[in-house]
């Protein structure tokens, strides 16, 4: 079968206010140097108060609808963790307000792999022929999950959103999405989590503590396990499209931290100027980290047609996953 999904256009949406290190130092026990050693980030933009999920995952479909010069598809797909409410979906309320009422869609949920899941169930929809074209975006506003005390959460997650638009094309166009690895390891669910607000709390008969409704990390395990899982997650991928490491002009991971790509980088064997990294400037953005890399990258011209790209990431569940493609020939705003 030779129909494969091909990437059409990209965008990306970002609250309109960033947050610089210092003004966290002022208030948490840290400094900016502290931040900058330890994850890479510089900033993050966070969302003002009445803005949702929904909007900022609207502003980047808009753009990338924009870019692939299309003003519909068949299906939207929405990778978040943060939700508009836990019933219902966020995604009919996005393709609502795109102008698609009718169009399938709906949420993905695997924290910050999602986007690459929400890919691979794109690709899906268009090699199983029930779509043509779909739209994928990674959206959240983590904000709300962190509790504004917590130096080890807060400094390091941002609010943004970036979505792509896939075509029913061939495998031999530029931006076919290739094979695909993805991955998961429930044992490890208690490392990455939000306790409170599930059916597992819910049903316990106890009250949450106030804790417990704070998004909370392992962070030392975590490292460890994104590390490897992302790492063996690109191999697996760049060995079923018969890739090496020299063949990649660009890895585009979830920007978690600086050091975890660094890592990674250095167990693929791929040199750190060959790594796109927005890290310093919007923070770990969770499921919308990948997309809005993608579009920064883009826009500044950083990724060029016929460049091989391999995508990969990591988040809660424990969720792991990658792609590679041939980057396309797309608009520039």
């Amino acid at each position: 079968m030779n129909r494969a999904a091909v990437v059409a256009g990209v965008g990306s949406c970002l609250p309109a206010r960033a947050v610089p290190n210092d003004e966290l130092a002022r208030r948490l026990d840290t400094s900016d140097a502290w931040i900058r050693s330890r994850t890479g980030i510089a900033q993050r933009y966070v969302a003002a108060p009445g803005t949702a999920t929904s909007d900022l995952a609207v502003g980047a479909g808009a753009e990338a609808l924009k870019c692939s010069g299309l003003s519909a598809v068949d299906a939207v797909i929405v990778a978040t963790t943060t939700p508009d409410r836990p019933c219902p979906a966020t995604a009919p309320v996005v393709a609502a307000r795109l102008g698609m009422t009718g169009t399938a869609a709906y949420d993905v949920s695997a924290v910050c792999t999602g986007f690459v899941y929400g890919l691979a169930t794109g690709a899906g929809l268009i090699m199983a022929e029930v779509a043509d074209r779909v739209l994928v975006i990674g959206a959240e506003t983590f904000s709300t999950l962190l509790d504004p005390d917590d130096r080890s959460t807060t400094v390091i997650f941002g609010d943004g959103a970036g979505a792509v638009v896939l075509r029913a094309g061939s495998r031999a166009d530029a931006g076919a999405l290739g094979p695909f690895d993805l991955g998961s390891d429930g044992e490890g669910e208690a490392l990455i989590t939000v306790p409170a607000g599930g059916s597992r709390q819910r049903l316990s008969g106890q009250p949450p503590r106030a804790d417990e409704q704070y998004f909370s990390m392992s962070g030392k395990e975590v490292f460890r396990h994104a590390v490897r899982r992302m790492t063996g997650s690109a191999k697996a991928v760049l060995d079923r499209a018969g890739w090496s490491a020299g063949d990649v002009d660009h890895l585009v991971s979830h920007q978690a931290n600086s050091r975890i790509t660094q890592h990674v980088a250095e167990g693929l064997g791929l040199p750190a100027r060959r790594c796109f990294s927005n890290i310093a400037e919007v923070g770990n953005t969770a499921a919308a980290s990948i997309p809005l890399a993608l579009d920064q990258a883009h826009t500044r011209g950083v990724l060029r047609p016929g460049q091989r790209v391999l995508l990969t990431a990591f988040g809660g569940g424990l969720t792991w996953g990658s792609t590679v493609l041939t980057w396309p020939r797309l608009d520039r705003p």
